[in-house]
């Protein structure tokens, strides 16, 4: 892919906060809301995954002065050495996000996810100034959880141990890579924490479990929130891999987007250190809790169906969030409930967006 850049004629930003996968679902969330805090924002995308296209043409409706973009693969050195140049600082989000993907093309998950971080260190480092790098891994990197003994309970699988139980995951947790993603993303992770100290560089990583929210393009292999509902709104099958009652922290996204804004605001105090970041145990929920909340909103039950369970998934996922609402002074994150309803409605009301986000 040729880079190009696009944007208001004669727009030249100064020192922008480079965005990669700016054009993303939570891409493009950081980037709006940087540039409402009035930032100037580079977005990098590569434009790959279907419904972008409008996360793009919705940023650069709102912040037409603020918002440039440069279309380009993370893999492309010259065009990521084009685009950290005059950082300040850069969200690293760009990603291939899919662990079913990742099965299927090893080799692209390998490139995209571990090459193109690196190439995005290695520009930085070239420059020879210290530009704040914040990253956004996942929480496959502690592989299953199947060490982890759990019961049965209201159709949720939930921890034995009071420890996790109360609190979820913490950082301490061993890391264990599984499925070409969770090696990936997980390799990335530790180079962009070893560039803070091999190279000085100040990073932080983000750990994230399940995030939420609008302009979330869902599909059946990423992104099993918006799914759920664009499925259900439109009457379409849902496939639940698994019996449904694994367990995941569901987080929305401005609740993401405030912990990567206090990460860069804090970066000199939070450098070189790794965050989980999810809902929490408060916000602990099995995909049939989901399901049912749906059916309850729109007047009529999910039609699902169930298939095996897929490599690497894990029956329990919440993510232990104190390290991270310490360190970057975060307040309570936003019921679930209220989220998910949050989103159906503002589905119902981008009508385009639901039809055109079905695989």
């Amino acid at each position: 892919m040729t880079a190009r850049s696009i944007g208001a004629p004669g727009l030249r930003l100064r020192n922008p906060v480079l965005v990669t996968g700016g054009a993303g679902f939570i891409g493009c969330n950081l980037a709006n809301r940087l540039a409402e805090q009035g930032e100037d924002v580079l977005v990098l995308d590569a434009l790959l995954r279907p419904g972008v296209d409008a996360n793009l043409a919705w940023l650069r409706a709102r912040h037409p002065r603020k918002i440039s973009v440069l279309i380009a693969d993370v893999r492309d050195q010259a065009a990521m050495e084009a685009a950290v140049r005059d950082a300040s600082a850069v969200f690293h989000l760009a990603a291939q996000v899919a662990v079913t993907t990742s099965l299927v093309d090893p080799c692209d998950d390998f490139s995209t996810n571990l090459q193109g971080t690196l190439l995005v260190l290695d520009a930085i480092r070239r420059q020879g100034r210290p530009v704040p790098v914040l990253f956004a891994s996942t929480n496959k990197v502690y592989g299953d959880l199947a060490d982890v003994p759990l019961r049965l309970e209201n159709e949720a699988y939930m921890p034995c141990d009071a420890a996790i139980r109360a609190h979820g995951v913490a950082e301490d947790r061993p890391l264990a890579f599984h499925t070409p993603y969770g090696c990936s993303k997980g390799a990335a992770d530790q180079y962009v924490l070893d560039w803070a100290r091999s190279y000085g560089v100040p990073t932080a990583v983000f750990r994230m479990s399940c995030i939420y929210g609008p302009h979330q393009m869902g599909t059946e292999d990423q992104g099993w929130v918006a799914h759920f509902l664009i499925s259900a709104m439109r009457g379409e099958h849902i496939t639940i891999f698994g019996d449904g009652c694994q367990v995941r922290d569901v987080l929305h996204v401005d609740d993401a987007v405030d912990a990567y804004v206090a990460a860069w605001q804090r970066i000199e105090q939070v450098s070189g250190h790794a965050f989980n970041l999810g809902g929490g145990p408060q916000n602990a929920v099995s995909l049939r809790q989901v399901l049912m909340l749906i059916g309850e909103h729109l007047g009529r039950r999910p039609q699902v169906e169930h298939a095996a369970w897929r490599a690497g998934d894990q029956r329990y996922y919440v993510s232990d969030t104190r390290r991270a609402a310490h360190a970057l002074g975060l307040g309570p994150p936003r019921r679930w409930h209220d989220g998910i309803i949050g989103l159906a409605r503002w589905l119902a009301a981008e009508r385009v967006l639901v039809e055109e986000a079905a695989p």
